[in-house]
C-alpha cells in the first residue's frame, strides 16, 4: 500500500548558504519523515556572517505558488518563516483564513544573526495584527518577543500579551538570554508555563530557529500533540546544532542529517 508522507507547506526565503530558510525547512522535514512544499517568499543575499540584501517575492506570484499546491496536495501544517513585505503578510493572512483548519507554526524572523534587518517595523506590525491571531505555535526568541510586544516589561508579560491577541501557544527560546543553560519557555492560555532546559552550546548557529519551527510543524503534521511536538522538535534541533560545523567565516551550520551515519562508498 502506498502511504503518503504528511506534508508541510513552508513559506520562507531562499538562503544561498543552505543553512537557513527553505533549505533548513526541507532538510528538517525530510529528516523527520515529512514532505515539504517550499513556497519562496524572498530571495536573499547572505553568507554565514550576515545577510546583505533581500528581495521579497511579488505578492501575486507568492499566492500563485501556494494556491497551485493547495489545490493539488493535501497539506497537514503551515510553517511560516521570513516575510519581506507587508503585501506578503497580507497574502498569508488570506490563505490562513481560507484554510483555517490547518495548524500554523510561525517563526517571526526580524533580524539575521549578523544584525541585518529583514522586514522593518511595518512588516512586524502586520505580522502582529494579521498572522499572530491565526497562529497555533509561535517560536520567537527573547529579542523577538520584545519587538512583537514592545510595551511589555518582561518576556513573560510579552508572551501573555501575544496570547491575548489569539495565538494558541508560544515557545520562547532562551538562546539569546544571559543564562548558563538554555531555558525555553512554553506559554499557553490555559496552563502554567512549562520550562525546557538544554545544555548551552558554545557556538552561534545559522538556521537554528528555522530548524526548530520546521520540526514542530513536522511533528504536528504527524498528528503528535502540542507537548510532544514541542519536546521532540527541541531535541531534534539540539542534536542538529551539536553535530554542526563551521563551513564559512561566521556562524556554524546545523547538521540536520546527523542521524545518517552512512559514509560514501569508494572504489
Amino acid at each position: 500500500m502506498n502511504v503518503s508522507k504528511p506534508t508541510v507547506m513552508c513559506f520562507s526565503g531562499l538562503d544561498p548558504t543552505g543553512g537557513a530558510g527553505l533549505q533548513a525547512d526541507i532538510e528538517t522535514l525530510f529528516s523527520i519523515g515529512c514532505h515539504c512544499t517550499p513556497i519562496a517568499t524572498a530571495l536573499s543575499v547572505q553568507n554565514t556572517q550576515n545577510a546583505l540584501s533581500m528581495q521579497a517575492t511579488d505578492a501575486a506570484l507568492l499566492v500563485q505558488q501556494a494556491r497551485a499546491i493547495l489545490e493539488d496536495i493535501a497539506v497537514q501544517c503551515f510553517k511560516i518563516g521570513l516575510l519581506g513585505s507587508v503585501e506578503s503578510v497580507e497574502v498569508l493572512h488570506t490563505i490562513l483564513k481560507d484554510y483555517s483548519s490547518i495548524p500554523v507554526v510561525l517563526d517571526p524572523i526580524a533580524y539575521a544573526g549578523g544584525g541585518y534587518e529583514f522586514g522593518g517595523d511595518e512588516v512586524l506590525e502586520a505580522v502582529r495584527s494579521l498572522l499572530i491571531p491565526l497562529t497555533t505555535v509561535l517560536t520567537p526568541n527573547t529579542d523577538e518577543v520584545r519587538l512583537l510586544a514592545p510595551t511589555a516589561d518582561s518576556t513573560e508579560a510579552g508572551a501573555n500579551e501575544l496570547l491575548e491577541q489569539g495565538c494558541e501557544h508560544i515557545l520562547v527560546t532562551g538562546t539569546h538570554a544571559q543564562t548558563t543553560g538554555v531555558v525555553n519557555k512554553w506559554f499557553s492560555t490555559h496552563q502554567d508555563v512549562t520550562l525546557f532546559n538544554w545544555p548551552r552550546l558554545q557556538e552561534a548557529y545559522h538556521g537554528s530557529g528555522c530548524t526548530l519551527a520546521a520540526a514542530i510543524s513536522g511533528y504536528l503534521a504527524h498528528k503528535l500533540n502540542i507537548r510532544d511536538s514541542i519536546q521532540q522538535a527541541q531535541r531534534f534541533t539540539w542534536e542538529s546544532l551539536s553535530h554542526g560545523s563551521r563551513m564559512g567565516f561566521g556562524q556554524h551550520m546545523p547538521n540536520r542529517s546527523y542521524w545518517n551515519k552512512q559514509k560514501p562508498q569508494t572504489n
